[in-house]
């Protein structure tokens, strides 16, 4: 599977150091190949307000394609400001 720059893909497994959990949806901004590794990509996720929260990389394995059952839902990180 390869994603597209800038579109939405859905985290497969939480990543708690970065306050990231199954199901949240994040953005393409770049693609990495290297010879003899797994495809990886580096994802931004932003809060509801658009504002950058975590930019990570992940192996493709990592990541899914939004599907039509998906939905957008909010959930409130601990010490967040509101």
């Amino acid at each position: 599977m390869s994603y597209v720059f800038w579109s939405d893909v859905i985290l497969q497994h939480d990543i708690p150091e970065e306050g990231l959990f199954a199901g949240d949806v994040g953005m393409v901004v770049e693609k990495h190949q290297l010879e003899g590794l797994e495809i990886g990509y580096s994802i931004e996720f932003s809060n509801m307000l658009g504002e950058s929260i975590a930019v990570v990389t992940l192996p493709e394995s990592s990541l899914r394609l939004p599907t039509g059952s998906d939905r957008r839902s909010a959930r409130p990180v601990s010490g967040a400001i509101v």
